[in-house]
């Protein structure tokens, strides 16, 4: 899958707090797993794999192989959003 990395790091800050420990949490992986995988860089305590990054508009192109982080992310702001409505 494709995405920009502004869209990747929008969807990251539109997060209620204590979203990433969730996910996280949800998959058993490190916080800051989640956290590289919206852009963040301190490789040391936390991996990716299956992401690649391109330069272009919008901060670049990503290249996710592995929607599951996002696929998270994107229902609890779905599930945010009903509570709000």
């Amino acid at each position: 899958m494709n995405i920009s990395f502004n869209e990747l790091r929008k969807i990251k800050h539109s997060l209620p707090t204590g979203s990433v420990a969730k996910i996280a949490n949800e998959l058993n992986i490190d916080e800051q797993t989640v956290r590289n995988y919206f852009g963040a860089k301190k490789y040391e305590d936390g991996t990716i794999v299956g992401k690649h990054m391109q330069p272009g508009p919008n901060g670049g192109i990503v290249n996710i192989e592995d929607t599951t982080i996002l696929k998270i992310a994107r229902k609890i702001l779905s599930n945010t959003q009903a509570q709000l409505n």
